[in-house]
């Protein structure tokens, strides 16, 4: 059979750019030539190609897991530079360590080509678990071409944890490639919401022996690849943690079967957790302290009162007793009575006090496993515990159930810090099963704002009230604000937020119209420079609930995610002054979500009695919504925003 010249040149120029892909310090033309990536004119960076390999391997009597990896990466722009400063993570336990066998590192610019020299390599260590090798890649310029290459040995086989396919800066190509004996059974899932372009997995056998062995363990080969994957935005606003969102490729070591016939377990069922949990020295033995905080407490804090009064007096007294060190402790050395005996711990050490204290209190309580909103969702598939990094406590009173985390001075009973919504956690009752429960947030989260203006064109000023109220979630951050901020400060930095035209004469807090779940503030102000000739201009919007649409990408491929519900008002009576005449009012809006997922109403009504009314609502009434809300929402907040920056009262002298 006999090929053209066209058809042989064709096929070589193909294997030259696959090998100029694969080999260290090759470049193709086309990867030298470009200077913006046409899919992403935005990108300062990208991965020019991106590959993995991982296998088993016997070495000087010992198995090993070997990591090679290899990427190039084309800097478009100077903001493209952060990603010239390389960081490889490495592993330590008590007795064994990863390390790099092998590592190089070369900077292109055009012909020119420098590498890292060995003496550029850093090791540092990051803490007793983990250090890192560092380096930087040099001579970097708009334009330049950096690779690197590196052979890790692992001997933690459960630190094949899988592969990132979306980063921050878009990938051409990346390629994930593994070799894994039948003795080694992983669960594996793929995460985010782009599709693999290849997915290869065949069965190699006798592919594997260790010295000395009489039996060959035959392989699962795998190859995963995927093409143009975009950047990840992490940046866009209201998003739970993007480990739940960027598309990888999840290994979990599930079972090693040994070549002598015995088997190792590592994923556990949860009844072998709750087993565990109950003996574990640093959380399980540490909840039944309950007889040592009864000696610590007075007795009426413990029996006095119903069954919701005790648990309210409880709560209060552990969140105003301790402070909290910022750590979640979860998989700590917890040590409660060294805690208490110190006023300051861990929250894990802090809700297990109060989980005690609620048990001696005769009030059920058990422990719940969560996860912060920046640690991702744990699975809920079975059981895997690096999932969580916190303790909450569950109380159940009177047929309704409590959660509660006294880590936060300003988090009423029955309300959870922002940091803890994130969906669902695990209960681990002692005395049954545990089970999954719903993490449900405050529903009632408002901010209102009442305002009652009178203008005065004899001194050209006007004067007026405003009520601030906020509820729920928006109440816990006020408190925080108002009790760590001193006043003056305070009113200060509102006046510069407001306008340099604004001034406040007076405030209050109206605890009246306070309770632990709503604070009432209320304002007296005025506002100069309104009159321009003979006529008023007025936005009457004092206060802006937003200054600009918090949403700007042109579309959105995960969740959004505000922690709670949300609701905003703003309502106005204003009296038109003697010798003035309307001449212009704001438009009205009306928006609404599809499924009563939110609205938007802005009114301004006329009355014959010579006053204004104003009414603006804006109301989010989920905490979660699907990506296909994403236009919608964004339109919502775009009317939002050009309500309250647009809209003008115009009054003119008659």
């Amino acid at each position: 059979m006999k090929l053209s010249i066209s058809v042989i040149l064709l096929l070589s120029s193909f294997v030259i750019q696959a090998q100029d892909k694969f080999q260290m310090g090759v470049l193709s033309e086309s990867d030298k030539k470009f200077s913006v990536y046409e899919k992403d004119t935005t990108a300062s960076a990208v991965f020019l190609y991106e590959f993995g390999d991982n296998y088993f391997e016997v070495r000087n009597n010992y198995i090993w897991l070997i990591t090679k990896y290899h990427a190039k990466i084309k800097i478009l722009n100077k903001k493209g530079f952060t990603y010239t400063n390389v960081e490889i993570p490495l592993y330590t336990s008590n007795s064994n360590k990863e390390k790099l066998v092998t590592i190089k590192a070369i900077t292109h610019n055009g012909q020119v080509k420098k590498g890292v020299k060995r003496e550029e390599f850093f090791e540092e260590e990051i803490n007793g678990r983990w250090s890192q090798i560092k380096f930087t890649f040099p001579d970097v310029q708009e334009g330049s071409i950096v690779e690197y290459e590196y052979e890790m040995q692992s001997p933690f086989f459960y630190n094949f944890s899988g592969w990132n396919f979306q980063a921050d800066i878009p990938k051409i190509y990346s390629e994930f490639n593994a070799k894994i004996p039948g003795n080694w059974i992983y669960n594996r899932s793929l995460v985010g919401s782009l599709n693999l372009d290849l997915n290869e997995a065949n069965v190699k056998k006798y592919c594997f022996a260790i010295p000395g062995g009489t039996n060959e363990a035959s392989c699962e080969v795998l190859k995963y690849v995927m093409k143009d994957i975009p950047a990840f935005d992490s940046s866009e606003a209201f998003m739970l943690s993007s480990r739940n969102y960027r598309s990888k490729l999840e290994f979990e070591l599930s079972e090693y079967k040994r070549f002598d016939g015995t088997t190792d377990k590592y994923t556990k069922t949860w009844e072998d957790v709750d087993r565990e949990f109950k003996s574990d020295r640093d959380i399980g033995s540490q909840l039944r302290k309950k007889n040592f905080f009864e000696k610590q407490v007075a007795e009426e804090l413990l029996h006095s009162g119903d069954e919701l009064t005790r648990a309210k007096n409880i709560f209060d007294f552990v969140k105003n007793y301790y402070t909290w060190n910022e750590e979640n402790g979860i998989w700590n050395d917890n040590r409660v009575k060294t805690a208490f005996e110190e006023k300051k711990g861990n929250a894990a050490e802090i809700n297990i006090t109060l989980i005690n204290l609620l048990n001696a209190a005769e009030i059920k309580t058990n422990m719940m496993l969560a996860a912060t909103r920046n640690k991702g969702l744990p699975k809920k598939t079975h059981p895997v515990m690096n999932d969580f990094n916190y303790i909450l406590a569950k109380v159940d009173i009177g047929g309704k159930s409590y959660l509660l985390d006294a880590t936060d001075k300003y988090m009423p009973f029955g309300m959870l810090p922002f940091r803890c919504l994130n969906y669902y956690g695990r209960v681990m009752d002692f005395d049954n099963e545990s089970y999954w429960y719903d993490i449900l947030p405050e529903s009632s989260n408002a901010i209102m704002i009442r305002a009652q203006m009178t203008l005065d064109p004899f001194n050209k000023k006007l004067s007026g009230i405003f009520d601030f109220i906020n509820t729920g979630y928006k109440k816990v951050s006020q408190d925080e604000i108002l009790e760590t901020t001193k006043e003056e400060e305070y009113l200060e930095k509102l006046e510069e937020e407001i306008s340099d035209d604004f001034h406040i004469i007076s405030h209050e807090k109206n605890l009246k119209y306070s309770d632990d779940k709503k604070i009432t503030e209320r304002f007296n102000f005025e506002i100069e420079n309104l009159f321009q000739g003979d006529n008023i201009y007025l936005n009457p919007f004092v206060i802006k609930f937003f200054e600009k649409n918090p949403f700007v990408s042109a579309e959105r491929n995960y969740p959004i995610d505000f922690g709670y519900p949300m609701k905003y008002q703003y309502i106005l009576n204003m009296k038109i002054p003697e010798g003035y005449k309307l001449k212009s009012l704001p438009e009205g809006k009306d928006f609404t979500l599809p499924n009563s997922g939110g609205l938007l109403k802005l009114s301004v009504i006329d009355n014959e009695s010579g006053t204004l009314n104003l009414f603006f609502t804006f109301d989010l009434n989920s905490a979660h919504y699907s990506n296909e809300y994403y236009s919608g929402i964004k339109q919502l907040f775009n009317e939002a925003v050009n309500g309250q920056n647009q809209s003008l009262i115009v009054l003119e002298k008659i």
